[in-house]
């Protein structure tokens, strides 16, 4: 910046005298006008000054005109953001009601059963239709077993190895929450799923307390599995999938052998 000669010094002098008191001198509104050039978002988006400048312009309509104009495109803009994420809002809630009434009805699906195979039949059967996932499983862990099945339930219910539902859950990098773990399936899903496991994409997988036989606590692990790998993610809900896990831990007690 070069310095400020007398030259210089007089002429800012003799600007601040031709302005008259409150007002800029040329060379402070120049400056000002420069700046809004450069950011008239300044402007446009401060509410008073807009509606300083539309009262100052009086009877000059066409400037009146330009700057409502500007103003509400501004405001159109604001308003298909706010509409986009009211949509957005809407749709969500929507999915997490729908999503509430199915797992509301595999609960009192698995409560009517008066069976261990229909207890079976309801929580890997119905519910997979219910809840439109492509497979369903049921790990158990330290003997437990249950009884009467036929030979398709008895090969959606898989035993494992005390130790072995903490060994399959350790394989994924996906944070458990409430018990639940929502997840990419990890190369190996074939422990729980399978033959069916090359076309698992992503999967839910809820810890089961299913109380003790004998003085042996008892396991389990209840697994959905789908074929979108986005279907189940770790920063997806796991409320409604900790609440199934804890309705079927109870009424699976009544079954186990």
């Amino acid at each position: 910046m070069a310095p400020e000669t007398a030259e210089t010094a007089g002429a800012d002098a003799a600007d601040a005298a031709q302005a008259a008191p409150g007002k800029l001198t040329p060379k402070q509104a120049e400056a000002l006008r420069a700046q809004v050039l450069r950011e008239p978002a300044l402007v446009l988006d401060d509410r008073a000054i807009m509606a300083a400048l539309i009262e100052a312009a009086g009877g000059q309509a066409r400037n009146v005109v330009d700057l409502r104009g500007a103003l509400v495109r501004r405001l159109e803009t604001r308003l298909e953001r706010l509409e986009q994420a009211h949509r957005t809002v809407i749709a969500a809630a929507y999915e997490n009601l729908a999503g509430a009434g199915q797992v509301h009805r595999v609960a009192l699906m698995l409560l009517e059963a008066d069976s261990a195979a229909a207890f079976a039949r309801a929580l890997l059967v119905d519910a997979a239709e219910v809840l439109a996932v492509d497979a369903a499983r049921l790990a158990l862990e330290g003997g437990a077993t249950l009884a009467g099945l036929d030979d398709a339930l008895a090969a959606r219910v898989i035993a494992l190895p005390e130790g072995g539902i903490d060994a399959y859950l350790a394989l994924g990098d996906a944070p458990g929450r409430d018990g639940a773990w929502l997840r990419p399936t990890p190369p190996e899903a074939e422990l729980i799923f399978g033959d069916d496991a090359a076309r698992i994409g992503s999967e839910a997988l809820i810890t089961l307390d299913l109380g003790s036989i004998g003085d042996k606590p008892a396991r389990g692990l209840l697994a959905f599995g789908a074929e979108d790998a986005g279907r189940f993610a770790p920063e997806h809900g796991a409320d409604l999938v900790a609440f199934l896990g804890g309705v079927t831990g109870r009424v699976g007690r009544r079954w186990l052998t």
